[in-house]
């Protein structure tokens, strides 16, 4: 019994000890960190990051529309909203988990719906249709991310990340897709072990998808077809338990790279060089370009919205 106390004692002084170790942790701030000159070309040092939007409860997907405002998913509450620039939210639709979207070459939103395991189409008044569930009869795992492709063709992850606790997973990997106009769905590549954010380059000619559980970047030559070639490592970004993972993916006019990691937003040139991270005071998880000029990053991370104006001009596919 003696021991078992003892033992009860040290355990407390050691919960104690962890619980003023997490207390005593600097809260995390906005910071801009250079690996390369270049990156102030980019992001310049007086940069101010500005809350949009607070008060959700996990922030994924921003949209930016040219009338001046950004759909953003909240994966906690379950919802859409169509967020204002004054801060103003107001709901477009209820929806378990909703995750990426975007727009597609007629400006309809695209979303990818974790719990219908589908990528859905949403009308302005906030109603739904399924575009595709299914590959060779199988049920999708759970829709993360999604892109307009250059060739007018929509292209999405399927990680299992959201993966609804105790569904079945009907497919044996967790693959890259292409879904045409007609509806025909494509497996790109299931060599990725969770695939997430992905996007194109301005040319067309390279695609690029991140794997939240391997840590890194992959990029691959972008066929006229709509297939891929060549898949090889463009980049890491390795970090602590906690700490995010690579995720959402941005990409601007001159084809630099900006993605959601550890710590914040991870910024690479076209070469895989890593030139500098925005670290953010809440874990990112995506971003959007917007703003008139497409100068400006609009950032979900967590609860919150933030914008930071930037000197790169952003690749918005849907706005060609």
């Amino acid at each position: 019994m003696r021991r078992l106390l003892c033992f009860a004692a040290a355990l407390l002084i050691c919960v104690a000890h962890v619980s003023s170790q997490e207390k005593m942790k600097p809260p995390r701030e906005f910071l801009l960190h250079a690996d390369s000159p270049d990156f102030w070309k980019l992001i310049p040092e007086d940069a101010k990051l500005e809350v949009v939007a607070k008060g959700f409860g996990f922030t994924e997907g921003p949209v930016w529309d040219p009338a001046g405002f950004l759909y953003v998913s909240d994966e906690e509450q379950n919802k859409i909203y169509k967020v204002s620039l004054d801060g103003s939210k107001s709901e477009l639709i209820s929806l378990g988990d909703p995750d990426g979207n975007t727009y597609d070459a007629q400006h309809r939103l695209v979303d990818c719906a974790s719990v219908l395991r589908a990528i859905i189409q949403i009308s302005a008044d906030g109603k739904y249709t399924v575009l595709t569930d299914r590959f060779e009869g199988k049920k999708f795992n759970s829709p993360n991310d999604v892109v307009l492709g250059p060739d007018g063709a929509l292209y999405f992850t399927d990680p299992t990340l959201d993966l609804v606790a105790g569904e079945k997973q009907e497919l044996e990997f967790q693959g890259v897709f292409r879904l045409d106009g007609s509806g025909k769905v494509t497996l790109l590549t299931k060599e990725l072990s969770q695939p997430n954010g992905l996007a194109f380059s301005p040319d067309g000619k390279k695609f690029y998808v991140d794997d939240s559980k391997q840590r890194n970047i992959r990029v691959y030559d972008f066929q006229p077809d709509g297939t891929l070639a060549n898949g090889r490592i463009f980049g890491e970004e390795p970090g602590g338990k906690g700490q995010g993972v690579p995720d959402g993916i941005k990409v601007d006019r001159d084809g630099n790279l900006y993605v959601t990691g550890p710590g914040g937003i991870w910024v690479w040139n076209s070469q895989g060089q890593h030139l500098g991270t925005i670290l953010m005071p809440e874990q990112p998880a995506n971003l959007a370009w917007g703003d008139a000029d497409l100068h400006t990053l609009y950032i979900t991370a967590t609860t919150s919205v933030y914008k930071l104006k930037t000197q790169a001009q952003g690749f918005v596919p849907y706005l060609k």
